[in-house]
C-alpha cells in the first residue's frame, strides 16, 4: 500500500514532495488508473488544498488552488453569469481543478472555444527538487516568458505538483439549443461531422453519441437566433430539437460518463474524423461504447474487459490495463522539460 501524505498548505506541499524520493500526485481520484502506482511512490493528496483565492469577474480570471472541486467552481462561476467553455468532465463525481488539468480532460464545449490548453493562464507548482515555483501569470495579456502553463495540460504530475491554478472564463451564453441528427453508420457520421464543422453555424458542441447512432449538435447564442440556426440545419439533415430537460439530460450523461461501464477500461484517444469508422469498428468488435468528440477529434471509450491495442495512443483513465495502450512517442521536449523540472526522477514517467 502506497504511503499518503495530505498537505493543506503550499509550504507543506513543497515539504511533502521533498520528502520522499518517489512522489505522486492525487486529487479526488475520479480517474483512479492515473493515480496508481508502485508500492514505493508516496502519493501526496492535493484535497487539502481547496478553496478560490482569487475570482476578478470583470477580468474574467480566477485562481483556485489544485484541490478545489470543480462543482464550486461552476457554481462560483454561474452566479456572476460566466462559465468554464471546454465543459471539465466529471463535476457531481467530485473532480479537482488540478487533477483534471494533469488528466488533461476537456468535455464536448472544447469543439468551439478550444480546450484547457486555451484557457490556462498560470500555475504554481512543486517541482522535483521540491522548489514552489510560479509559471505564467494571472491576467491574459501576460507575454512573459515560455507559456509552459498549456505544457502541463495532460502531464499526469509527472512535471511536478500543482498546488494553485489560474484560468480565463468565458460569459456563459444566453440560451442553449440541442439537435439530435441519427446517422446510418460510421462514414455517414463522419461525413456530417465534417460539413457541419464546416458550416457556418458556429456549432457549440459537435458529437458523436456513445451508441454511434446520432450526432448531437449543441448551439449557443441569442435565444430568438437559436430556432433559426436549427430549422437551417434541419433542412440539410434529418433530425429533431430536444426538449430543454432532454438536452440537460443528454449533456449531463456525456459529462458525467453515465454511458460507461462500470468496472470496464476507460480509455481517452485522439484521433480524425477519418480514423473514426475503423475506430468504430473496433469498439463494437469489443462490445465496447464510444463518445466522440470535438467534431470527430477526440474520443473516450468504454470496454467491458482489457484489450491490447485500439489502433491508436490511449490512455487508460480507469479500470485494469496498462496506463498506455501503443503508447505513443514521447516528444524531445518532453525529455528537455523532465530534466529541468524532475531532473532525480521523484516523480513517474509520462510513458
Amino acid at each position: 500500500m502506497n504511503a499518503l501524505l495530505s498537505p493543506t498548505t503550499l509550504a507543506e506541499l513543497a515539504d511533502a514532495v521533498r520528502s520522499a524520493p518517489r512522489i505522486l500526485a492525487v486529487g479526488a481520484r475520479t480517474k483512479p488508473r492515473l493515480s496508481a502506482a508502485a508500492p514505493d511512490v508516496t502519493l501526496v493528496s492535493t484535497l487539502g488544498l481547496s478553496g478560490i483565492t482569487e475570482y476578478q469577474p470583470d477580468e474574467f480570471t480566477f485562481t483556485a488552488l489544485a484541490g478545489t472541486p470543480l462543482s464550486e467552481i461552476a457554481a462560483t462561476l454561474a452566479a456572476r453569469g460566466q462559465y468554464l467553455p471546454f465543459d471539465p468532465l466529471l463535476l457531481t463525481a467530485g473532480a479537482t481543478l488540478g487533477g483534471t488539468l494533469g488528466a488533461g480532460l476537456s468535455g464536448s464545449g472544447r469543439f468551439r472555444f478550444g480546450g484547457q490548453r486555451d484557457f490556462i493562464l498560470g500555475v504554481r507548482f512543486v517541482d522535483g527538487t521540491g522548489r514552489l515555483l510560479r509559471l505564467g501569470g494571472k491576467v491574459v495579456k501576460n507575454a512573459a516568458g515560455f507559456d509552459l502553463p498549456k505544457f502541463f495540460v495532460g502531464s499526469l504530475g509527472r512535471f511536478g505538483v500543482f498546488g494553485e491554478l489560474t484560468f480565463k472564463v468565458f460569459p456563459r451564453p444566453a440560451s442553449t439549443l440541442t439537435l439530435r441528427l441519427p446517422v446510418a453508420d460510421a462514414p455517414a457520421a463522419t461525413a456530417l461531422l465534417n460539413t457541419a464543422a464546416g458550416a457556418r453555424w458556429e456549432i457549440d458542441a459537435l458529437d458523436l453519441l456513445p451508441a454511434a447512432d446520432a450526432i448531437a449538435v449543441r448551439l449557443a447564442g441569442p435565444e430568438s437566433a437559436l430556432p433559426i440556426l436549427a430549422a437551417e440545419i434541419l433542412t440539410r439533415f434529418p433530425g429533431e430539437i430536444l426538449s430543454a430537460a432532454a438536452a440537460d439530460a443528454l449533456w449531463s450523461d456525456l459529462r458525467e460518463l453515465r454511458w460507461t461501464f462500470a468496472d470496464g477500461p476507460l480509455l481517452k484517444l485522439a484521433l480524425t474524423p477519418a480514423q473514426l469508422p475503423e475506430l468504430v469498428a473496433r469498439v463494437r468488435a469489443l462490445s465496447g461504447r464510444l463518445h466522440v468528440t470535438a467534431g470527430g477529434n477526440a474520443a473516450l471509450v468504454s470496454l467491458p474487459a482489457p484489450t491490447a491495442s485500439l489502433g491508436l495512443p490511449a490512455l487508460t483513465l480507469r479500470g485494469p490495463g496498462p496506463l498506455w495502450l501503443d503508447a505513443p512517442a514521447p516528444p524531445a521536449i518532453h525529455a528537455a522539460v523532465k530534466t529541468a523540472l524532475d531532473p532525480h526522477n521523484r516523480f513517474p514517467s509520462l510513458y
